[in-house]
């Protein structure tokens, strides 16, 4: 049943990961993705495709949803896909031209190609590929030699925890060590450093980063700083999801709901959808993804119709979960009118052995195609074909 559904939902259309279940895409323009990097202090990874590319389309539906890639990609780069044939991208196709695809590449904030590979790749060869990309932009071991030799000035303190972090390598020794022996935190490089240093939501960094958080606001503005408390949230619930820790989870909900209230309810919900579904605990997860849906998404189409595909990414073959996914999806398409998500209703059905039901999503998307893509038609026909074994 899981293969029937991957191969129903993912055949037609290509959906933005979700966090902790895939690789999350930016959609921004070129110009925010390097504004993004640049502040973030990130590579760009840019999955750069064709429409018509089997591979591409393979990575997509099997590699870039994957959890160990999500966890990974989201957490150490910025991530893009850019289909090169498309006019709005004829200048970024000139800038960083391809000769086949896909091709993968890793580009700094000031534009640089980092790395630049060609081919598909699975789980395990995308995250050595991404791994390698870190390796050739790491500038922490000139100040880990200066370091190592016995300075202790402050800027090299700074510029090595800068490095480690944008290397992804733990830098949080070094941070303790400079604040530690520090008098006043409240000076503006201190203030300063407190930010930079702030890696994991469960840290006395984090905690002093909440103290002197309007000081450090009138510093650097507000989405540097917002920035940097929901990527410690992130790095603390992957460790609470990595050790199966509920007590971390819990630690990075309180901290994320004491440093930022507006955004907390959003954060817990799929924080705890991430969390159960790691702990395969199917019945907390749904109920999470319950509170998400009321809380936040509500009946707004398209955010709807992502919950559908991640709820049964993550328990394809249990049947409340599919219940459930058949009632959103319903009002995803009846909402927001698009063949995509009447294929997705069509998929459910399916998967629930409804095949009039079925049929008669499949044929209300291939009338909203009309004559505008072809190629979906076939899909859509190849669909209902099936439908008669």
């Amino acid at each position: 049943m899981k293969n029937l559904l991957y191969t129903v939902l993912l055949s037609f259309i290509v959906l933005p990961a979700v966090q902790a279940q895939g690789i999350e895409f930016f959609h921004g323009t070129w110009a925010e993705a390097l504004e993004k990097a640049k502040t973030e202090e990130k590579i760009i990874f840019v999955d750069a495709f064709a429409s018509w590319c089997g591979p591409c389309k393979r990575m997509a539906s099997q590699t870039f949803p994957d959890p160990e890639a999500g966890n990974y990609f989201n957490a150490n780069f910025i991530n893009m896909k850019i289909d090169m044939e498309k006019p709005e991208n004829t200048e970024f196709a000139e800038k960083y031209p391809v000769g086949s695809y896909p091709t993968l590449m890793f580009i700094d904030a000031a534009g640089k190609v980092v790395l630049k590979e060609v081919g598909a790749k699975n789980v395990e060869q995308l995250i050595a590929t991404g791994q390698k990309a870190l390796g050739k932009s790491d500038k922490s071991v000139d100040f880990e030699k200066k370091y190592n030799e016995g300075s202790r000035e402050p800027q090299l303190m700074y510029d090595y925890v800068r490095a480690l972090n944008a290397s992804g390598k733990p830098s949080l020794k070094i941070t303790n060590e400079y604040l530690n022996s520090q008098k006043d935190l409240t000076t503006e490089f201190n203030l300063k450093f407190i930010l930079e240093g702030t890696v994991d939501a469960d840290s006395r960094v984090f905690d002093l980063l909440m103290k002197y958080q309007k000081e450090v606001t009138k510093l650097v503005g507000d989405l540097a700083v917002t920035t940097r408390i929901e990527k410690a949230c992130r790095n603390t619930l992957r460790k609470a999801i990595e050790f199966k820790n509920e007590s971390l989870l819990a630690e990075t909900k309180a901290k994320m709901k004491s440093a930022l209230p507006g955004k907390a309810d959003a954060f817990a919900c799929s924080a705890d959808m991430d969390y159960f579904l790691a702990t395969k605990d199917v019945k907390r997860y749904l109920k999470s993804a319950q509170s998400f849906q009321k809380s936040e998404i509500k009946n707004n189409a398209a955010q709807l119709h992502d919950l559908v595909i991640r709820i049964m990414r993550a328990f394809p073959e249990d049947k409340n979960v599919i219940d459930q996914a058949e009632k959103w999806a319903k009002t995803a398409a009846e909402n927001g009118g698009l063949p995509e998500y009447y294929m997705t209703l069509a998929g459910v059905y399916k998967t629930q052995d409804h095949a009039d039901k079925a049929r008669a999503a499949a044929l209300k998307a291939k009338e909203l195609v009309g004559d505008k893509d072809e190629n979906f038609k076939l899909k859509i026909d190849y669909f209902i074909e099936s439908l008669q074994g």
